[in-house]
């Protein structure tokens, strides 16, 4: 999010617009925020490489409080708003993080969570000011985010690096994995050469604007935005997505891109035929989509109402590889997420040998963006294949005779629900502490609207009794313990769990009756 060279060329231009309450903020001024608190991170002794994290909601101070790690040589890690304190120590603990940028809204559970976090050494709350904040929270000084950077200069640094996000992705485990990748001693005018490609794909320019729907703290809307304001475009930021709004917005602003989830495309569809009517949407040129599959239906209806715009892509957050179509590609092959154009693809299966055409198997790629698990050298061995060439983050997939990719399946039956990775290890072990459960298994079920939904099938504990009430009794001890999104929506019961001799859980037979009649990949 370099912005640089445009704070000088076009000072005035909007780098990015808040769609709901309409603040704008030019180039000129993103830069000098992104100055001050990079100003003030070098003041808090955090040298090129060292980390600190993000944990709000969007709002106006999110894109600098990234872009002042962009221009540092820094790691920022942009964490899930939803996460609850102890999820949060986690990564603040994991990542090595030192300072921590929150929000009013998030700050009960950002100094919570800070407790257990003892490299944290400064806290800055924005809209903070007024509030009853304390001045610490043991070692960690803690203060409003504006009054903390109005003390520093706004002109750069004098030892500007290139940094990046380092963002986390959950494993099977459940513990959530950094992704880093490496950076190189370059300025922060120069980007990775991931992101060269994805500007050329898509088709960035100067004049571009752009309309996010979607959380900050996703890796997806991470790299678009970040792209816009490198290519001196304007970023429209919605605070949360809503169907009409988002309409709205395109003719208001003129917005030239977009990038959403499968759950936005189906919930614009829903609405009344007026209304899809009222909103003239002809200075769109490139909508993308990835993050979950979409369903051949709703993509069709979507291509015949905007044309053929649509672009889809299929990547890991680690960016191992990459696949992407177009409209025309894709309705030639209804349902792929594209041919390769970042790393060398192979569809292998149980024994590491090819999968023949058609058939499938779990995807690897020879890597096109290189990677590692941070502090977790053996869950980035497990990526790897054994002579350390090849790596896969467990989906399962084909190719067709003209080298499309079609997803098939998810080798860790990782949930995907309105465009969010939810990983049900994590949820599994909790609720096996619950005192009335002898065992439990979670999963994802079809829903309309967002695709899959958590499901949780429990084996009570000899002399409960399995009824609505124990159900509600342990969703309710999820949500106590977990982000919501984490969490069964519905639990069946079951008098034995299926386990292998091993003790391994064989979830297959469970998950299979809900998608009689489904797929669970649909393509």
């Amino acid at each position: 999010m370099y912005a640089g060279h445009y704070a000088q060329l076009n000072p005035d231009r909007p780098a990015f617009i808040m769609a709901s309450s309409g603040e704008s903020v030019s180039y000129a001024e993103y830069d000098a925020r992104t100055n001050r608190l990079a100003h003030l991170l070098r003041g808090q002794g955090l040298k090129r490489l060292d980390h600190y994290s993000v944990f709000m909601e969007n709002n106006s101070r999110y894109l600098e409080a990234c872009g002042a790690g962009e221009r540092s040589g820094l790691y920022c890690t942009c964490v899930n708003s939803f996460l609850t304190a102890d999820e949060l120590t986690y990564i603040l603990n994991n990542s090595e993080s030192q300072v921590l940028i929150t929000s009013i809204g998030k700050v009960e559970v950002a100094l919570k969570a800070i407790a257990q976090a003892p490299r944290i050494k400064r806290c800055l709350v924005v809209d903070g000011a007024g509030a009853q904040l304390p001045a610490r929270v043991g070692d960690c000084i803690v203060s409003d985010y504006a009054a903390a950077l109005a003390e520093f200069r706004s002109t750069p640094i004098a030892d500007e690096w290139l940094g990046t996000p380092m963002l986390y992705s959950s494993g099977t485990t459940g513990r959530p994995k950094g992704i880093v990748r490496p950076l190189p001693e370059s300025p922060p005018s120069q980007p990775l050469p991931l992101f060269d490609f994805l500007t050329k794909l898509w088709r960035y320019r100067p004049d571009m604007i752009y309309l996010s729907p979607a959380p900050l703290y996703h890796s997806a809307p991470q790299a678009a935005v970040s792209l816009t304001i490198r290519n001196g475009g304007t970023v429209i930021i919605m605070e949360h997505f809503d169907p009409e709004q988002y309409l709205s917005l395109i003719p208001r602003y003129k917005v030239s891109h977009s990038q959403l989830v499968p759950t936005m495309f189906s919930r614009m569809l829903k609405l009344p035929q007026a209304t899809r009517e009222a909103y003239d949407l002809s200075s769109l040129e490139i909508a993308v989509h990835a993050a979950a599959p979409c369903p051949a239906q709703v993509k069709e209806q979507m291509i015949e109402w905007w044309g053929p715009i649509i672009h889809e892509y299929y990547g890991a957050t680690e960016g191992l590889g990459f696949t992407a179509c177009d409209s025309a590609e894709w309705l030639a092959h209804r349902g792929s997420v594209g041919r390769v154009l970042l790393g060398d693809l192979h569809i292998l299966d149980e024994n590491m040998q090819p999968s023949p055409k058609g058939t499938p198997g779990e995807i690897w790629f020879k890597s096109g963006s290189p990677f590692v698990y941070f502090n977790d050298p053996e869950r980035t061995a497990e990526t790897r294949s054994a002579d350390g060439t090849m790596s896969t983050v467990g989906d399962v997939g084909y190719v067709d005779d003209d080298g499309f990719l079609y997803l098939t399946d998810r080798s860790t039956f990782m949930i995907i629900s309105g465009g969010v990775n939810i990983y049900p290890q994590e949820c599994e072990n909790l609720l096996i502490t619950h005192p009335k459960v002898a065992d439990a298994a979670v999963f994802g079920v079809p829903n309309a609207d967002l695709g899959e939904e958590v499901k949780a099938v429990v084996q009570p504990m000899p002399g409960v009794t399995a009824n609505d009430e124990l159900a509600q009794e342990l969703i309710a001890f999820c949500q106590q313990n977990l982000a919501k999104l984490k969490c069964p929506r519905s639990i069946d019961f079951i008098d034995a769990m299926p386990r292998l001799p091993t003790g391994k859980l064989y979830k297959k037979p469970l998950r299979e009756k809900y998608w009689a009649g489904h797929k669970s990949r649909i393509v």
